[in-house]
């Protein structure tokens, strides 16, 4: 197998490097929202993309099922991490939404699930610390902390 190497992207994603068994480095990069690109990067200089392979959420398990991965245990569209009984996650707003729209103060989101919203991504931007009178609109992807039960809460009142 691979030594696969991975680099925490703030506020993108998590990239994951390899070099496969002929010296060409690749790799993959998985964006918050889900979204995956697939990265070819040139022999002689590491730095240089050759090629760049995006791929939707159904279009990566289509390539992962063709190369032979399982995806039983895929969390689809949930990014989380669990720290002694505190969890991040990523919430990416649908259009249409009640928090289409909305400010945060608006949708009361702490008061109603205990969770806190401390940043918004838009367009891969990231907005730290967003005020109350911040205006969610689709697209964005909320990164909020809480608990699991919390943040389950917090993604059912966005998601609608």
């Amino acid at each position: 197998m691979a030594d696969v190497r991975e680099t925490i992207l703030p506020g993108v994603g998590v990239r994951h490097d390899f070099t496969n068994a002929w010296g060409q480095p690749l790799a993959v990069l998985v964006h918050h929202d889900g979204r995956r690109e697939l990265l070819v990067y040139s022999e002689g200089d590491p730095d240089a993309c050759s090629a760049v392979v995006k791929l939707t959420n159904d279009e990566s398990r289509t390539v992962a099922e063709l190369l032979g991965a399982s995806t039983v245990t895929e969390q689809v569209g949930v990014v989380q991490h669990e720290i002694e009984g505190l969890s991040m996650e990523w919430i990416t707003i649908p259009a249409g939404v009640e928090a289409d729209g909305g400010t945060i103060g608006d949708g009361e989101y702490r008061t109603r699930t205990g969770t806190s919203i401390v940043a918004v991504l838009r367009d891969d931007t990231p907005i730290a610390a967003p005020p109350p009178e911040f205006a969610l609109q689709a697209g964005d992807t909320v990164v909020a902390i809480g608990t699991t039960d919390g943040l389950n809460s917090l993604r059912s009142i966005i998601r609608g």
